[in-house]
């Protein structure tokens, strides 16, 4: 865990931001060339991230958001990010547009297309002095993006000699995930967080056994496995822990393993054990998947208290 200091963030997030059109509700599937309807839609702030951010600060820390976004949505940015107490001031803006997802989503499964507009700055963001001394401003920096090996070995060394802990969440990145140079990133970063799909990207196989395996081999100081309704895992200090998550009526779980990212750094923030952090992350993220869109249902203290004893202490 990091050296307390007396910083202006409790987390820096940082990543690529988007502006989210989900749809949900459909019958099945949608096949090619085929129409189905949705019977519910939502456009709302989007990306690792934008959601991490906000869950962290409905959480009740204090977070700075850093990316890019076109400068014609500053205004809406700037008004439904002071809703979760996210302020504007690390966001950049650039003339190319924000980057745009569309989410086909389903109870249990979701499809993504995207346009990444001005999130294809972000990696010369992060070589800007300026910004890097954002980030280490914070007690803890979050990559909510895939982090070249280049960009990771200028800016992880600075941000550890700061005090910084560091977490890093690629998302679905075949590309990243199977260079096995990356590894040496995720062996410098305090926590690994990955779902199912992506820890198989990394490790060649698709069981939890070989993704603990992998773990161990290449020497991860803390690894999770994003399990979705099956909960998660995590292997710290060559112990496995495993929780199970709560009982909820999911609807879209668009960005709950974000969610997810925000319950365990918050966890991991009060030096809770790796495994109770995990309470923490699996509340947020079932949570998170009982409304449309990755924000409206992402909860506030005294909602994870509660269910927190209702799942875990009963």
């Amino acid at each position: 865990m990091a050296i307390p200091h007396v910083k202006p963030w409790d987390v820096a997030v940082v990543g690529e931001i988007f502006a989210d059109h989900v749809f949900t509700g459909f019958p099945h599937w949608p096949r090619p060339g085929e129409e189905v309807i949705a019977q519910g839609y939502v456009r709302e702030l989007g990306g690792g991230s934008v959601n991490t951010a906000c869950g962290l600060s409905r959480l009740g820390r204090r977070v700075r958001l850093v990316g890019l976004i076109g400068d014609a949505d500053f205004d809406w940015f700037e008004h439904r990010l002071s809703e979760f107490g996210v302020g504007i001031g690390g966001i950049r803006l650039e003339h190319d547009g924000t980057g745009i997802t569309v989410s086909v989503s389903m109870r249990d499964d979701r499809t993504f297309f995207t346009y990444p507009g001005a999130n294809r700055g972000l990696a010369e963001l992060l070589t800007v002095p300026a910004v890097i001394s954002d980030l280490a401003a914070a007690r803890h920096v979050h990559f909510a993006m895939p982090l070249s090996r280049e960009l990771a070995t200028g800016i992880l060394p600075v941000l550890r000699a700061a005090g910084c802990s560091t977490s890093i969440d690629v998302g679905h990145s075949p590309e990243w995930l199977r260079d096995t140079a990356n590894i040496a990133t995720c062996r410098e970063v305090d926590l690994f967080l990955p779902n199912a799909a992506e820890a198989a990207l990394a490790c060649g196989e698709t069981s939890v056994e070989a993704y603990v395996a992998w773990v161990l081999d290449n020497g991860l100081a803390r690894a999770v496995l994003k399990r979705g309704a099956e909960g998660a895992l995590a292997i710290a200090g060559g112990v496995l822990s495993s929780v199970a998550p709560p009982m909820v009526d999911a609807v879209d779980t668009t960005g709950a393993g974000d969610a997810f990212n925000a319950g365990l750094i918050d966890g991991w923030l009060d030096d809770e054990p790796l495994g109770r952090a995990l309470e923490r992350a699996c509340i947020c993220g079932a949570l998170c998947s009982t409304a449309p869109g990755a924000l409206e249902a992402l909860p506030h203290p005294p909602q994870l208290r509660t269910l927190r004893e209702q799942t875990y202490r009963s």
